[in-house]
């Protein structure tokens, strides 16, 4: 499913217009991106947790010449499903 198909879902669901499911998935990426960015979490019962975890710097290789190269430490985004999810899957 992409991001125009979870639109007309939600449409058909929710008995609301595209561009007010639009407008209402927008507000909640964009809920989730703010409140990632600030280092909080996103819980959304029965479904699951958003949150920011730190990966450590590293030594990696590049893939044309083998050389060893520094990858910085960096921020990534982690979502961990809720037991209603897994149970829904099983």
């Amino acid at each position: 499913m992409n991001k125009s198909e979870l639109i007309e879902h939600i449409a058909k669901h929710a008995d609301i217009s595209k561009a007010a499911a639009t407008r209402a998935l927008e507000a909640t990426i964009g809920a989730v991106k703010t409140t990632l960015k600030k280092g909080g979490t996103v819980s959304l019962v029965g479904f699951g947790t958003f949150a920011v975890t730190k990966r450590a710097a590293r030594t990696g290789r590049n893939p044309r010449t083998g050389t060893a190269i520094k990858i910085k430490s960096a921020k990534v985004p982690k979502f961990r499903p809720g037991k209603a999810l897994k149970d829904a899957l099983n």
